[in-house]
Parts: structure tokens; sequence; C-alpha cells
């Protein structure tokens, strides 16, 4: 499990670098995303897609490959698999097989964005993507009495109606932080309550991959 970098391509390790040139195969979640960083670096090891839509069918084929001897390598199209991306039915998979399962660290774009922030970061959950429609206003009201910080992934197409939700359940003053690009050229931290991040949003359209990060309630 090898974890590819969020936006900056310098942001990988040397032991990351050595084991994809080392392994047979390397899966990933979009071969045409990682051929950019495979090519970076003049790594030409072999490429498979492995993503939610064909990984309930293929982890037991894998496994099988594995232990049949094949060195195998999952990446993500940025960040850690397995945080909010394939990568947990595999693991799995080789856990009820025995097989040993070996992650780096590296890369994941909810670190930076809640230490950006500024708000406590001893204690906090992350909660990943919220869910779209079933479900979405109850773990919302749940979270509202959550004291430790709280990170969430949101798309940039979804971002004014979150942070709107938010605001209307948690409080308009709740201080709260948008992170977005991060470690590329337009990096933004946004730190404002609640309701002035939705204000902003609402006259300054996001774009890129983002990240909120929201106090939590006190005690």
């Amino acid at each position: 499990m090898i974890p590819t970098p969020i936006g900056n391509l310098e942001d990988i390790t040397l032991r990351a670098l050595r084991i994809l040139k080392e392994v047979d195969l390397i899966l990933a979640e979009d071969t045409r995303t990682s051929s950019f960083l495979l090519k970076k670096y003049e790594i030409r090891t072999r490429m498979e897609s492995h993503h939610m839509y064909n990984e309930h069918k293929s982890v037991g084929r894998i496994a099988e490959r594995i232990l049949s001897g094949e060195r195998i390598a999952l990446i993500s199209d940025a960040g850690t698999p397995g945080i909010s991306d394939p990568g947990f039915l595999l693991v799995r998979e080789c856990k009820e097989r025995g097989i040993e399962i070996e992650t780096l660290p590296g890369a994941t774009a909810f670190v930076p964005a809640l230490v950006n922030s500024g708000l406590p970061s001893d204690r906090f959950c992350f909660e990943g993507f919220l869910p779209i429609k079933k479900g979405r206003q109850t773990r919302i009201k749940e979270l509202s009495e959550e004291n430790r910080t709280i990170i969430l992934y949101e798309s940039p197409y979804r971002l004014v109606k979150t942070l709107s939700q938010l605001a209307v359940t948690f409080g308009e003053e709740r201080e709260a932080s948008v992170s977005r690009e991060l470690t590329k050229l337009f990096e933004e931290n946004r730190r404002a309550p609640l309701g002035e991040l939705v204000k902003w949003y609402s006259s300054n359209e996001p774009k890129g991959e983002i990240v909120i990060v929201v106090a939590g309630k006190h005690k």
C-alpha cells in the first residue's frame, strides 16, 4: 500500500519510488492519472486498473496472484490507499488469506488541512465524505454534538451546500477552515466561522479537492 502525492509530485518518499520500481505489478485507481507520476520518475512497472467499480470482483484474483509469488503494489490517484479511496477490500481479503500487508507512510490530505486550520489537533475525528442523500442530515446532527475537531472531504460542487448545512446545524459562529488545492500552486487555507465561509464561497466559486475542518462543540 503506497501513498502517492496529493498534488506536488515531489511529495513521494524514496522508499516508495524504489518499491514501485521493484514490484511486478502496480494496481492504480486510474492508470492515466498515475502514468504522470511514473513517467516523471522513470518507473516502467506494468499497471492495471483497480478502482471502486471493479475491486469487489478482482480482490480474490489479486490475492491468488500474490500467493503465487507476484509482488503487487496498490496506489490511488492521490494520497493513501484505503482513506476515502480503494484499498480496504483488498487489505481485508489479504488478511483473511494470511497474506502479509505493508503500508508505507506518506501523503494524505487531511493531516496538512488539520494542522493548517489552527484548530485543536490533539484529538479529532475523520469523517471522509458525508452521505450524499440518505442519512446526510442525521449524520450532520450527530456531528454537531462532537467535542473533537471534525474533518470532512468534499467536492467543490457541494462545498457551499455542505457549509450551509453545517452552519444551520452547528451554528454560524462555529469556527472552521476550508483547505483546497493542497501542495499545489494555488493552495488556499481559509479560516473563518461557518457563516462567513458560506458567504465567501457563495461569491467565489471553489475549485480543486477540498478538506473542511470544523471545531468541536465546546463542553
